[in-house]
């Protein structure tokens, strides 16, 4: 017993030294003697590396507001932390000097934004904007990239990543400016392939194109640790925004759009918050309310959710950075307000009409003429192309029915994908490419698959309702004016 006592004191005795030596270090304290002692807390989930993947899927002045988009993203990523060499950026790039740019070498997507095209990286642009460079680049495959800058997401397992896509699309696809489309289950094999291959943490993926939510209904998986939002549900559009004539307008001399409405909802939110509190579900919300141009779906759209919602509960600066700084200007165009907008596809027109409202030269006025009637024009040709190669197929009687019907929420848009692309290639084939806007049309294509009509079949009604049409018009390499 005397024996356990004197070894409690000396304990004791032991401990209160320690206490008192503590003590009098805190009047001169030094970081490195503390922390050998008591291990002070850290942000457990600050483990591994950022990356990001930033792509706008269109070209042309007319789709301004996509590379605006993508180069404002990049800004936000750096400022809150994230490396150049760890965000690769897919955009065109004919923006910036575009002869019809009015600020020659900038480019903003707000009405008093400041430039948001300096010190943008130029990895993949013209045509090494590609879906397969896309997919090379997230897999982290360099053998498998064509062109650029060879960059690629050469991600650990403790890392995350956060991947952005501004661009026109359709049931089932997003748009590129080099052919062929970014199919939905293309990308859903890519992104089951970097999960096999334990190359991250968690990722997040944001998607403004229309319909996009069809490029995961039914086919993504929730146990990839992916978190998925959309700018729309898989039937709806999305929508531009900051266009000339609306409120807040762009600077008088620009004729285009400058941003979209689910991509600036999402980025302005950000810059208004502090990231290392706000929560992906809570960013959600916001960024829902506003899209929706508060519940005016009319003139919006429902962001929607897929994948592993659970990560929702993590906050945004595990992804997007933790820049405290406020870029918004004052008149920030209506955090809680609506928002002027315009449909996705019908931007293209509204950016030709400014151009032909502007002209002073009547030569000039008469080629933008036809731009317009050329465009207004074959989108005439191909909506009436598949209705008649509906009533080829089904009849008159339930032609159109079969083309637009929309299968029940939680079905893939199309059974066999590879018969999607194969009617899609058909189609263009003897009817001229599909353009932004024709990409409304997948669902019409799908539904022929999911019915079973065989190939042949299609090829011989495309043939008869599309016969003599020169197939070459708006070829997919001119989309949108680009002068």
């Amino acid at each position: 017993m005397a024996a356990y006592l004197s070894l409690l004191s000396l304990v004791l005795w032991s401990w209160m030294l320690l206490m008192s030596s503590l003590h009098c270090k805190a009047a001169r304290p030094n970081r490195r003697e503390w922390d050998s002692i008591i291990k002070l807390p850290t942000e457990p989930d600050e483990v591994g590396t950022r990356w990001a993947v930033l792509v706008a899927g269109s070209n042309g002045y007319g789709n301004y507001r996509h590379q605006a988009d993508v180069c404002h993203a990049y800004h936000l990523l750096v400022n809150g932390g994230l490396k150049e060499e760890n965000i690769v950026v897919f955009m065109y790039d004919d923006i910036a000097t575009n002869q019809l740019n009015p600020r020659r070498g900038i480019i903003i997507n707000h009405p008093q934004g400041k430039d948001v095209y300096a010190g943008v990286p130029k990895d993949y642009t013209g045509e090494n904007v590609t879906a397969e460079n896309l997919f090379a680049v997230i897999l982290g495959d360099k053998s498998k990239v064509k062109g650029g800058s060879g960059k690629v997401i050469n991600s650990k397992p403790d890392d995350r990543i956060f991947i952005y896509y501004s661009d026109h699309g359709g049931p089932g696809v997003l748009g590129m400016p080099n052919m062929p489309y970014l199919y939905g289950m293309d990308f859903i094999h890519v992104l089951k392939k970097k999960h096999a291959s334990g190359g991250y943490k968690d990722m997040v993926i944001y998607v403004e194109a229309c319909e996009s939510g069809s490029m995961f209904e039914g086919i993504m998986p929730k146990d990839l640790n992916i978190y998925v939002t959309t700018a729309s549900n898989a039937q709806e559009n999305s929508w531009g925004t900051y266009c000339p004539g609306m409120v807040p307008s762009p600077p008088p001399e620009y004729i285009t759009c400058l941003g979209d409405l689910y991509s600036v909802a999402w980025m302005e939110d950000s810059e208004t918050h502090d990231l290392k509190k706000e929560s992906l579900y809570q960013q959600y919300e916001s960024v829902k309310q506003r899209t929706s141009n508060l519940n005016n779906c009319a003139m919006g759209s429902h962001v929607m959710q897929y994948g592993d919602i659970n990560i929702t509960a993590e906050k945004l600066y595990l992804y997007l950075g933790s820049d405290s700084t406020k870029n918004i200007p004052p008149d920030n165009g209506g955090l809680e307000t609506k928002m002027e907008v315009v449909n996705q596809r019908d931007a293209e027109l509204l950016f030709m009409w400014q151009m032909y409202q502007r002209s002073n030269h009547l030569p000039e006025k008469t080629d933008i003429l036809k731009q317009i009637a050329e465009t207004v024009k074959h989108r005439k040709h191909l909506d009436g192309s598949v209705e008649l190669i509906g009533v080829l197929l089904y009849g008159p009687g339930k032609g159109s029915s079969v083309l637009q019907s929309v299968r029940a929420p939680g079905l893939p848009l199309v059974d066999d994908w590879a018969c999607l692309k194969s009617m899609v290639r058909v189609f263009e084939t003897h009817c001229g490419s599909l353009t932004q806007y024709g990409m409304k049309h997948m669902r019409s294509f799908a539904n022929i698959c999911n019915s079973g009509v065989s190939e042949a079949s299609v090829k011989e009604a495309c043939v008869a309702a599309c016969g003599g049409y020169d197939a070459g018009q708006l070829h997919p390499s001119n989309r949108g004016y680009s002068a």
